[in-house]
């Protein structure tokens, strides 16, 4: 009888013990989807201010306009998502000030385009991307673990690339100072470091490193071109290629999210 008590409490413990690492699983897996939500926000803060100033320069307006719409629903739309499950009191806070940025965004991307306005969106960008970045690691470093770390590189590719053509466009669009050239000349580097870390990760799947070895190939031929954004003439180029490199790594962070949910 004394052994059948035994083995019963050693079934519980054992029983309890898989329980909570279920749930710390589960925890972990919500947080880095929430990695990635607020990831995606800090491409949304770089798209819409691209999207903005490709209008005003009358470039592939039908494409543009859409995008800028679709993009700041998409972005107000996750920044619910992120306010309803985020309960940390500085993070919110965080969300807070992104909340009256990008409806300073709303409002100044109304008003008659001038070099102060877009300068302005610039600013305001900036700020968002700031505190979506704050939010990501936030996150990132509540969970600890290697995943968030890769899928957080993954994501941030998306931002950078879109972050590229702002810069690109901003110049054209007659915002042609030092900082511009720099802030461009910085992004590009980041880029290309973190694309040597994704393709160099151990663990990438097949389908993975596919994926990664395509955008490789694409960035090898135009990052060149985004180098030169002081002789310009190529806004149409940059716009596609920014968005086809930043919708390959959209799915290439869908992959990394996938094997490790």
């Amino acid at each position: 009888m004394y052994h059948k008590i035994i083995k019963f409490v050693i079934i519980i413990i054992v029983l309890l013990l898989f329980s909570s690492i279920d749930i710390f699983a589960q925890k972990n897996s919500e947080k880095i989807k929430l990695i990635n939500i607020a990831g995606k926000q800090r491409m949304l803060s770089q798209r819409i201010a691209k999207d903005y100033l490709y209008v005003h320069k009358n470039i592939a307006m039908s494409k543009t306009e859409k995008e800028l719409r679709d993009s700041l629903k998409n972005f107000f739309k996750s920044h619910k998502i992120l306010t309803h499950s985020i309960k940390d009191e500085e993070v919110n806070n965080l969300l807070d000030f992104v909340e009256l940025s990008s409806s300073d965004f709303n409002q100044t991307i109304n008003k008659p385009f001038t070099l102060d306005n877009a300068q302005l969106v610039l600013d305001l960008s900036e700020s968002m991307l700031e505190g979506s970045q704050y939010v990501v690691d936030s996150l990132k470093n509540s969970i600890k673990i290697e995943e968030s770390q890769i899928i957080e590189i993954a994501g941030k590719q998306r931002m950078l690339a879109q972050r590229i053509a702002k810069y690109y466009i901003a110049y054209q669009a007659g915002i042609k100072d030092l900082n511009t050239v720099r802030s461009m000349k910085r992004t590009i580097a980041e880029f290309d470091k973190n694309l040597n870390i994704l393709l160099t990760n151990k663990n990438n799947t097949v389908l993975i490193r596919k994926k990664i070895n395509e955008v490789n190939k694409l960035w090898k031929i135009v990052h060149k071109f985004y180098n030169n954004i002081e002789k310009g003439g190529l806004p149409l180029i940059v716009f596609n290629t920014t968005d086809k490199i930043t919708k390959k790594m959209n799915e290439i962070t869908k992959l990394y999210l996938s094997v490790h949910k």
